[in-house]
């Protein structure tokens, strides 16, 4: 989608004159794709979030209402984004980095705003940032011997996570609040059976990684052995 056409440079093959500036801006031009629009509009609702929850003390149902909105919208561009940069090809170096940033900011922004108005305990709070940052982190940890894919449970875990605290930013009384406790309980169970998972992945990742490494490191040996015994 951002390649340059032939006709751009005179049809004979050959790069235009200044195609190195075409190249980079075609690659600038690039950014603004709907996959990064999306992701940065998810970035721009945090901020507007809080200042809905905190309206009148935190406690007025139609702030809350309104809160309850963004924060869905914001959930939803999460789906959307990354199936579009996927399905069209939109991936980018913006959108690699911004993309995860969004998703764990607008939920960390939720459980935060949530405990801190006292609705939710913060040890719920806790664990859930904590798996996340903890995920993240491991990731980076065993990122050079590969990538850890994004599992069926984790999906359904973001998925309830979203949804239980969408319940709690709503106003709810009665048979939903009952309900919306349960499905918290669910998010957390989730959250630390799949964070567990991820470390179980990870380990043996590393493993894989590190013997391949020494594997290789052994071949190469033994061929310098053998080399120096020709000679």
């Amino acid at each position: 989608m951002t390649g340059v056409p032939a006709s751009a440079g005179g049809g004979t093959g050959r790069p235009a004159p200044g195609g190195k500036l075409g190249a980079a801006a075609v690659n600038q031009a690039s950014l603004w794709n709907i996959a990064n629009i999306l992701t940065m509009v998810r970035l721009l609702l945090v901020p507007a979030f809080v200042l809905l929850m905190f309206q009148d003390g935190g406690y007025d149902p139609a702030w809350r209402a309104w809160a309850w909105a963004a924060f869905a919208v914001a959930m939803i561009t999460d789906i959307f984004d990354g199936h579009l940069a996927r399905a069209y090809n939109l991936v980018t170096d913006f959108g690699k980095i911004a993309d995860p940033i969004a998703d764990k900011a607008i939920m960390a922004a939720g459980l935060v705003c949530l405990s801190s108005l006292g609705d939710l305990p913060w040890w719920v709070t806790s664990v859930i940032l904590f798996r996340e940052l903890g995920i993240t982190l491991m990731r980076f940890w065993v990122i050079r011997h590969g990538v850890i894919p994004a599992s069926r449970g984790g999906k359904i875990k973001t998925l309830t996570q979203g949804v239980a605290v969408g319940m709690y930013v709503l106003a709810l009384t009665g048979p939903l609040a009952t309900l919306r406790f349960w499905v918290m309980v669910v998010a957390v169970a989730l959250t630390v059976l799949t964070g567990l998972d991820y470390v179980r992945q990870a380990i043996l990742l590393r493993r894989r990684g590190l013997r391949k490494e020494r594997e290789a490191v052994g071949g190469i040996v033994g061929g310098d052995r053998i080399g120096g015994g020709d000679r």
